[in-house]
């Protein structure tokens, strides 16, 4: 079945969407745990090389944005992975597979965000977790059920306060004579040989700071022409997020000493804390807008993928149905609430964090191989932006590599 076969779901979904609202809403997920929860452990893994830590996730995930701008011009439909490697494999089996790794990376990111939200929030309030969690994501689900405009509009909104919280951190480091140095960092990656396995380790782990461009491509059937708005988004939504990460990391590792970072929750606030001596009040509120954000937009992403397989009969086709109110896949979303809310509550932080870094990486090297696949085979359309094959071909090599790391890292 192609993209351009008729879907079976009940109802269409809305196309809200221009390139202004479909960049903060891949800020939105991209700027947000990612930096605001796991910078600190990068630090803390990294040290003075946590810049080049960062660098080298950046540089992989651009590969992976080219493979993506591309291919939603090619295939601007819901369950975007899964569709692009039916393209690219000719293959039902692989393709729901694919899907199906998606929605589950969303589930446990979700999660993981979850667990931020709490271990930022308990810097002001003695609150329990689990509750918490549980609380804040059937919040976030009634959201998502709300509407598309209405949940990009709220994404979009927090987008804006959670940069603002990240310029904000750097503004009063870079302003205060009173910031300690309390490490030199390396901006320029180190000739040892021995120091690359900690590097290339902290490497995975920050690039889930990255995850949330590739978000974007599943709300394609709610974007004015997604052909040309989708590509544009992804690559700036990518600049925006890594020319902030480099500027926090350096802040982080230059203010606050690893051993601290090792037992901050909130490393943000740590900063905050240690440069102004006063209370972590504002950025504490700031980092839980920005924690919740990423949290609503994978909930959104992953009932998306699953309306999209729903509709295409890769699914039982009830979860292709759309409410003809709010014009939402309902029953994806309450699946994808439940689900989440078992995974928050039954994974810690850095296991979740890490798990989500590795299945991206397999997922990214699926559709890589798929655009590299597909360019061999159909011609690039002079409409759209196309991208050499090297390209592809670089990103599922690096992608590989990455995941490798990890997985070497957790058999030591």
């Amino acid at each position: 079945m192609s993209v351009t076969d008729p879907v079976i779901s009940t109802g269409k979904l809305r196309r809200v969407l221009n390139l202004p609202l479909a960049t903060l809403y891949g800020l939105g997920t991209i700027v947000g745990a990612g930096i605001y929860v796991l910078v600190g452990e990068v630090v803390v893994q990294a040290g003075e090389y946590a810049p080049v830590a960062f660098l080298v996730a950046g540089v992989i995930a651009g590969f992976t944005a080219c493979s993506y701008a591309e291919l939603c011009a090619r295939f601007p439909a819901s369950a975007g992975e899964a569709v692009y490697v039916q393209q690219g494999f000719q293959t039902r089996v692989l393709s729901t597979l694919v899907g199906l790794g998606v929605v589950f990376i969303g589930l446990v990111s979700a999660a993981t965000i979850a667990h931020g939200f709490v271990g930022y929030l308990q810097v002001l309030l003695p609150i329990p977790r689990a509750p918490t969690m549980v609380g804040l994501i059937l919040v976030l689900g009634a959201v998502a059920v709300w509407g598309i405009r209405e949940s990009v509009w709220v994404a979009a909104s927090v987008t804006v306060l959670e940069i603002g919280g990240l310029l904000l951190v750097i503004g009063v480091v870079i302003g205060s004579p009173e910031a300690e140095m309390a490490q030199t960092v390396q901006l320029l990656p180190p000739l040892e040989l021995d120091l690359w396995p900690a590097i290339l380790a902290s490497a995975v782990l920050a690039f889930y700071a990255f995850i949330g461009f590739e978000d974007m491509v599943n709300v394609a059937e709610e974007v004015k022409e997604p052909s040309r708005t989708l590509p544009r988004a992804i690559i700036l939504a990518l600049v925006i997020s890594l020319t902030l990460y480099l500027a926090v990391v350096v802040v982080v590792a230059k203010t606050v000493p690893p051993a601290t970072l090792r037992e901050a929750q909130a490393p943000l606030a740590q900063v905050w804390v240690q440069v102004t001596g006063r209370s972590p009040l504002l950025i504490t509120g700031l980092s839980l807008l920005a924690v919740v954000n990423g949290a609503l937009i994978q909930m959104i992403m992953a009932s998306r993928v699953l309306y999209g397989m729903g509709s295409r009969g890769w699914l039982p086709t009830t979860l292709g149905v759309v409410h003809p109110r709010t014009r939402t896949p309902l029953r994806s979303t309450l699946l994808v609430v439940s689900a989440v809310v078992l995974f928050a509550l039954g994974l810690p932080l850095v296991t979740l964090a890490q798990l989500t870094s590795v299945l991206t990486l397999a997922v990214f090297s699926m559709i890589h191989l798929s655009l590299w696949r597909i360019k061999r085979d159909q011609p690039c359309l002079p409409e759209i932006v196309c991208y050499p094959r090297w390209v592809p071909a670089m990103g599922a090599l690096s992608c590989l590599a990455l995941m490798t790391v990890q997985l070497l890292d957790w058999l030591h």
